[in-house]
């Protein structure tokens, strides 16, 4: 700043003035520098006077937090019907909607519970080593090669096509929730789940921690890969 490099420079000459002998007391010197402070700070206003007034802001500004980074839990969560209906329509991005589509394919006949507890199966594998690192690579893994879909909607067959708009709407919250921070209490970091209907082989050896609606939740074991 251009006040900065003025006081540097008149630091230098007020030490060497005083070095010669030529300011006998320090009333001199104090009027001296007065003198060259008050021309200096006219300087610098007039250095601020051109700086557009937007450009002034923004340097003045203090820092911001991009909110788009920051995940914070949704204010008054519950699990239930009510708060679900009180929750503005979502939308978002690429992992939004992989989220919101298998929530829909999976689960939008289940309960608000049922919904939560599939969406965070998902995002636990997200976080595991195990699996793909993205929602969208977590529900799309294995597509397109016969029994290896995690998600059977993805290798069915079937037209992925929402029938259902109240149902897209509901999941959609769910799914908005989720990624911006509720919380994942419902299956005690559970990465598998199946229907009652069935009863696959991998589920005999994985730990059992919850039972939603008409799903069956699992966590994997450490010591397994995959299932």
């Amino acid at each position: 700043m251009t006040l900065q490099r003025g006081l540097r420079t008149l630091r230098t000459a007020m030490i060497a003035v005083l070095g010669t002998g030529l300011l006998a007391a320090p009333v001199a010197a104090e009027e001296l520098l007065a003198t060259r402070l008050g021309e200096l700070l006219g300087q610098e206003r007039q250095s601020i006077g051109v700086v557009p007034s937007a450009r002034l802001s923004a340097l003045t500004a203090p820092p911001r937090t991009d909110a788009a980074d920051t995940v914070v839990a949704p204010s008054g969560f519950a699990y239930d019907e009510g708060y679900l209906a009180s929750v503005p329509a979502a939308s978002g991005g690429d992992q939004w909607q992989c989220l919101a589509e298998a929530l829909y394919f999976e689960a939008r006949g289940e309960s608000v519970r049922g919904m939560f507890a599939v969406g965070e199966v998902i995002l636990n594998r997200v976080e595991s080593s195990s699996f793909p690192g993205s929602v969208c690579g977590v529900v799309h893994q294995g597509t397109g090669r016969r029994y290896a879909c995690q998600f059977t909607y993805t290798c069915d067959g079937n037209a992925e096509t929402i029938h259902e708009p109240a149902a897209w709407v509901r999941v959609g919250k769910v799914a908005r929730l989720l990624l911006d921070g509720a919380p994942r209490s419902l299956t005690d970091g559970a990465t598998h789940y199946h229907t009652r209907a069935v009863s696959p082989r991998w589920a005999r050896s994985f730990p059992q921690t919850a039972a939603i609606g008409s799903h069956l939740f699992y966590r994997q074991p450490t010591r397994t890969a995959s299932n």
